[in-house]
């Protein structure tokens, strides 16, 4: 089965990591663990995998329909970095976490120690969530979930991961929900507990999130 934890970056409105694959026979187990692609989204792009199968009219229909307005454009993008900048120095979170957001994307640009231009910089991107997941924001609490989950940026650590889903799902993070439910599900970063795991995707699945349906429908199928 389908890797199910589909793993967002919120407030990107990009997608940056891919599915994993199960076998289709196994149905004991959903898979929580992020697997990562070497793929990072570019500026105006949309990932291969998602475009994966679709005729050049319908990506051009998603493109529209998951970038923002301005995306690709070289200006905006430094105007947004400034705009971004300027209120996340003065603490606000949500642009402390927009900010990160374009490191991690690699729309503002970032420098080695050694003056090379980087594509992306999860080192940075990871400090400037960690910042806004500081003051209680639900995004940024995500997405510093994602980078200890995946080892971007910082080391990988799946009980900071799993503690900073919690914070982002409390808040009514769906994707937080999704994921918190798959490790409580499979015991990573949480002690395993199959009641809260379905609990979360229940949550998550009152929302509207299609892959903690297809979690609730799959441990159904497993204690058949």
């Amino acid at each position: 089965m389908k890797l199910l934890a589909v793993l967002l970056l919120a407030a990107a409105a990009l997608l940056l990591t891919g599915c994993g694959e199960e076998s289709k026979s196994d149905k004991s187990e959903i898979s929580a663990s992020p697997i990562p692609t070497n793929e990072v989204t570019k500026l105006g792009e949309i990932p291969s995998f998602i475009g994966e199968g679709l005729t050049n009219e319908e990506k051009a229909e998603l493109k529209e329909q998951i970038l923002p307005a301005g995306v690709g454009d070289v200006k905006t993008a430094e105007e947004k970095f400034k705009a971004l900048m300027e209120d996340a120095k003065a603490g606000n979170p949500a642009a402390q976490n927009g900010l990160g957001v374009m490191y991690y994307t690699g729309e503002a640009v970032s420098k080695s120690p050694s003056g090379q231009l980087l594509d992306n910089d999860p080192e940075v991107a990871a400090g400037w969530f960690f910042r806004a997941a500081e003051q209680g924001y639900a995004d940024a609490q995500f997405n510093l979930g994602l980078m200890y989950a995946n080892g971007e940026g910082i080391s990988q650590d799946m009980l900071q991961a799993a503690e900073l889903f919690k914070k982002a799902a409390e808040q009514g993070h769906v994707d937080a929900q999704n994921n918190l439910g798959a490790m409580y599900y499979t015991g990573e970063g949480v002690e395993r507990d199959e009641k809260k795991a379905v609990e979360w995707f229940e949550k998550a699945a009152a929302q509207g999130n299609e892959d903690a349906r297809a979690n609730l429908e799959a441990i159904k199928a497993s204690g058949k």
